[in-house]
């Protein structure tokens, strides 16, 4: 019964970080990914495609207003105001006509991935409120996570409790045979 109940815990506690890395991919093959094209776009026209991709990614899921905290609230997990600052930049390059200047589409593009990327030292990330994947759940992801790790270490010492019972058995056994 112990074993069986070890299973089940361990297949609740691997679906747990399946599932959460599952939502990762998701966001970012439906919604970053397109942000970081749309950063890396030499053309006006492309750059609003790839915005677009995104915006409707965020709108058709609701990911449009509210924070990704989950004890309190801080700047960077307002989903409202990154959500205002995409629609801005995608009526700028809306707005951008065909008789721009060179310089003027250069410099807008070069807003735009200011404004879609977070620069670091060693590279650059798009900027996404931190949680955004497991959004409007994150108290109950967060949850989940903590009690997956947990049940991962209870099992790894419960395991290497159990080696060491046995081991400590076979040690008796070996001296009493001799």
């Amino acid at each position: 019964m112990k074993l069986f109940i070890a299973i089940v815990l361990t297949i609740f506690a691997f679906s747990v970080f399946a599932i959460t890395i599952k939502k990762n991919v998701s966001l970012d093959q439906n919604c970053t990914g397109y942000l970081k094209r749309a950063s890396d776009a030499n053309r006006v026209e492309t750059a609003r495609e790839e915005l677009q991709k995104s915006i409707q990614y965020l709108e058709t899921n609701n990911l449009t207003k509210g924070y990704t905290s989950v004890l309190y609230k801080t700047p960077d997990e307002d989903i409202e105001f990154w959500y205002k600052n995409l629609k801005a930049s995608e009526n700028e390059l809306s707005m951008v006509s065909d008789t721009a200047s060179i310089l003027e589409k250069t410099n807008l593009l070069m807003k735009l991935k200011e404004t879609l990327m977070d620069s670091g030292e060693k590279n650059d990330n798009v900027t996404v409120p931190e949680g955004l994947s497991r959004y409007p759940n994150n108290l109950m992801w967060g949850i989940f996570i903590w009690l997956a790790i947990l049940i991962l270490l209870s099992l790894f010492m419960w395991g290497a409790i159990s080696v060491d019972k046995n081991s400590r058995k076979m040690k008796a056994k070996d001296t009493v045979i001799k």
